[in-house]
């Protein structure tokens, strides 16, 4: 593994992904574990080179952790606090991993580099989570989409950064009409109320969920959907962009 000194990045800069996948009615978030002794778990994130651009290396970083490169992508917020510093989590992961620790990058210099204040810029990314494959990097120990409401304390901020996220993903979630990025190409409508219900952690009337998503204007109604009951079966529908 080439240490982060080396390579041509730009210092004290970072890139932090919440991203957001929907299964089994809940709302969930990618989180990989770091491979030390001691439960340090982190969002995906990464560096960004000096000829790249922000929102490049945002997709790049996403597409290694994700798979995949088609992925709804959105900038939210910079965290850039004067005390935000890694010094506390890496001389407690030192404290615990000192002999494994000298075995990949971490001298002295890297310790230096790592350490040092990082303004990270947070995007959040919805993504059909069948489609994904998680990706473990180097550093990690296991990878898992992991439901909004179990998140294992995180290093950091973190934890605040997956509030922050989901904040802004209900704020655009109309205007923006995002909440598909989340769904396979065809469902139900009461597929669609129960995401918006995982998102807004709250129950919502079906006739009037039904009439405002109707009213968008943004549904096209495809075949009933077969359950063995064509009476009772649903209508599948799928998203149609404007243009």
């Amino acid at each position: 593994m080439q240490a982060p000194s080396e390579q041509n990045y730009i210092q004290q800069l970072s890139i932090d992904c919440v991203i957001f996948g929907y299964q089994e009615k809940q709302l969930k978030v990618l989180v990989p574990k770091m491979n030390f002794r001691g439960d340090f778990w982190a969002l995906p994130a990464g560096f960004i080179y000096q000829d790249e651009n922000i929102d490049q290396a945002a997709r790049r970083i996403l597409e290694g952790r994700t798979g995949i490169k088609d992925i709804y992508l959105e900038q939210f917020r910079v965290f850039g606090d004067a005390q935000r510093t890694n010094l506390q989590v890496l001389e407690r992961l030192v404290q615990l991993n000192q002999e494994k620790l000298r075995d990949h990058w971490f001298n002295q210099k890297e310790f230096d580099w790592i350490t040092r204040r990082f303004v990270s810029i947070g995007y959040y990314a919805l993504v059909d989570i069948n489609k994904v494959v998680p990706q473990k990097s180097e550093m990690d120990a296991s990878i898992e989409w992991c439901p909004i409401k179990e998140l294992p304390p995180m290093i950091m901020d973190h934890n605040e950064m997956v509030a922050n996220a989901l904040e802004t993903l209900r704020l655009n979630l109309d205007q923006k009409l995002i909440a598909f990025n989340l769904l396979p190409q065809t469902f139900t409508m009461k597929e669609l109320q129960e995401l918006y219900e995982a998102i807004f952690d709250k129950p919502f009337a079906r006739n009037n969920f039904q009439k405002k998503m109707l009213e968008l204007n943004v549904l096209e109604r495809l075949e009933k959907k077969f359950t063995g009951a064509a009476n009772k079966a649903p209508y599948l529908y799928r998203f149609q962009p404007q243009g």
